[in-house]
């Protein structure tokens, strides 16, 4: 029997992608003035409405409002016909004071070092099945999404496209476990009114799909699905409320390896939810770029206010010529694993991460924590 493994994506329009967007634009703002901002922002988006909510400690000023307007605007929420766009909609601001209990413990944390801002394990992932690393159903779906936004914002082929947009790829893999053939595309894209369906399909399978997909992973019996509701129109936050952190599987590995539970968009370095998954990834990708698995999950552990994690596990599922308790030693060995260590690596007090919230977290090569630039420490540390 085939083995069939699924990812979903969606696009920067997507209401969820929206509020991500808004919180990191945020965050983005206040580390640009003051890069020892302690931020955690939330969003909520729905019919004529942005909320905006969280705990901040900063000595910066920044304009919300007109931030999340911007962000708005450039997703291209433009159209009163919307029902949320960046002109007309309400913004409602409610962001307090970081509880000085939390501050004092990464502040300080253990032996005066900083420390964790709160508890959980957090997961990397990386696998051979792309040049990036990633899985191959998460990355065309990604890619998918992204070349629609560009068709949208940059070209005048598909006119009649909105912002909001979904994906899914099926891939096949053969009896090696690597990738064979793409079983299944699924596509729904927010269009306008009266537009064919027939003609949306032409379309996309003409200047969408090819574009993006390896012509040797599509045959004869792959599935197209091209809104297979039959009607798009009405999208964005006006169809679904959006918030901030819901589509975690979507921003880390669409549904491979594993994941923690925190979400990443709104929330500075200190939080290790973001920071610390931003460091599994850079160990697991040099595990398997450094060749020492073909696949490779690493979990990172801590206690709030305590500077070291407490555990810290890697698996590669018998991919690996090494033990998986001798690759956990060796990274141990290898990477300073806390918070403070972690963002001095990857400079991470600066304004990176709007850019982040949406198309994914990972695979992107512009992002410090995707660089192969520990291979040699790692295999040198076995």
């Amino acid at each position: 029997m085939k083995k069939l493994f699924t990812s979903e994506s969606v696009s920067e329009g997507h209401p969820d992608k929206v509020a991500d967007q808004i919180s990191d634009a945020i965050l983005d703002a206040m580390l640009e003035q003051d890069p020892e901002s302690r931020v955690a922002v939330e969003t909520l988006v729905t019919t004529g409405l942005a909320v905006i909510s969280g705990e901040v400690t900063t000595d910066a000023y920044v304009d919300v409002q007109e931030i999340a307007r911007e962000v708005i605007r450039d997703i291209g929420y433009t159209k009163n016909s919307y029902q949320f766009d960046a002109d007309s909609c309400g913004v409602l601001t409610t962001i307090h004071q970081q509880s000085p209990d939390i501050a004092q413990g990464v502040d300080e944390g253990s032996d005066k070092k900083m420390g964790a801002g709160d508890q959980g394990m957090m997961f990397g992932y990386a696998n051979k099945e792309t040049e990036t690393y990633m899985p191959m159903s998460l990355q065309y779906s990604h890619d998918l999404l992204r070349k629609l936004a560009y068709i949208r914002k940059e070209t005048n082929l598909l006119p009649y496209l909105g912002p909001d947009s979904k994906s899914q790829v099926t891939v096949q893999y053969g009896e090696d476990g690597y990738p064979e053939r793409i079983d299944t595309i699924v596509i729904s894209t927010q269009h306008e009114d009266g537009i064919d369906q027939k003609q949306i399909k032409s379309d996309l399978m003409k200047h969408l799909i090819p574009q993006v997909v390896s012509e040797k992973l599509i045959d004869d019996e792959t599935i197209f699905h091209v809104n297979p509701t039959g009607k798009f129109v009405i999208g964005g936050p006006h169809s679904d409320t959006g918030l901030t952190g819901r589509k975690i599987i979507v921003d880390t590995y669409g549904g491979y390896g594993g994941h923690g539970g925190g979400a990443f968009s709104g929330k500075d370095p200190s939080k290790v939810d973001r920071s610390a998954a931003y460091a599994a990834r850079h160990i697991a990708k040099n595990i398997v770029g450094a060749d020492l698995a073909d696949e490779c999950l690493v979990q990172l552990a801590y206690a709030i206010g305590i500077p070291e994690p407490v555990s810290v596990n890697v698996q590669t599922y018998g991919t690996s010529d090494v033990k998986d308790v001798e690759l956990a030693k060796a990274v141990k060995n290898t990477f300073d694993l806390t918070p403070a260590g972690i963002i001095e690596r990857f400079d991470l007090k600066r304004p990176i991460y709007q850019a982040t919230a949406a198309y994914g977290h990972f695979g992107r090569i512009e992002f410090p924590w995707e660089q192969l630039d520990f291979t040699d420490e790692i295999a040198n540390a076995l």
